[in-house]
């Protein structure tokens, strides 16, 4: 009988450092589900309130630009939102340059040589210190724009009559099918 209590009281400490062990070795599903694409990352988030569950399914690429400061593009839609065809994910800069323009309807080109696509963009309060730009969603524009981003190599970026950027393609078209695989949309209409 003092032999098996000596072992469960030895073994109690080691037991329950074992389950431990074995816990954190189990994925937490309460952690966004993350994938690489080339240069692009999809983060995939749900937020269950116990009544109801909502994705947030983003892409993202970070860039450099032409003065070597930091930059990233990001692609952002929910399924509380309004899915492609009726709306696309919402397209948003944010770049450490204070010399670009801000304000409201702000004329903007995306592409390159061989795709040009134009539309507005308004500067919002600055993320995290570092001014950002939305680019204007409406769902003819935005599709547009995700359908030059498919095709260039780098995207050219020019908000007013200032050059912003060139940013990498690499990885856009599977990050993009991602999301839409994720939060339930097509994307035939941008990524066949």
């Amino acid at each position: 009988m003092r032999t098996s209590r000596l072992a469960a009281a030895l073994l109690g400490p080691l037991a329950a450092s074992a389950a431990m062990a074995q816990d954190e070795t189990k994925p937490n599903t309460d952690l966004p589900a993350t994938n690489t694409f080339g240069r692009w990352t999809t983060i995939i988030d749900t937020l269950d309130t116990g009544q109801d569950a909502h994705k947030t399914c983003a892409a993202s690429t970070a860039f450099l630009d032409g003065n070597g400061n930091a930059g990233s593009l990001t692609l952002s839609i929910s399924t509380g939102d309004a899915l492609p065809p009726d709306a696309y994910p919402a397209i948003m800069f944010i770049i450490d340059n204070k010399t670009l323009p801000t304000g409201d309807k702000i004329a903007a080109t995306f592409g390159d040589p061989g795709v040009k696509v134009a539309a507005t963009v308004t500067s919002n309060a600055a993320a995290g210190g570092r001014p950002s730009w939305m680019v204007d969603n409406q769902a003819k524009t935005s599709l547009a724009l995700l359908r030059a981003m498919r095709k260039v190599t780098s995207l050219d970026v020019t908000f007013g009559k200032q050059a912003v950027a060139s940013i990498p393609m690499d990885g856009f078209t599977k990050a993009y099918r991602n999301l839409g695989t994720s939060c339930g949309f097509s994307t035939k209409d941008v990524a066949p």
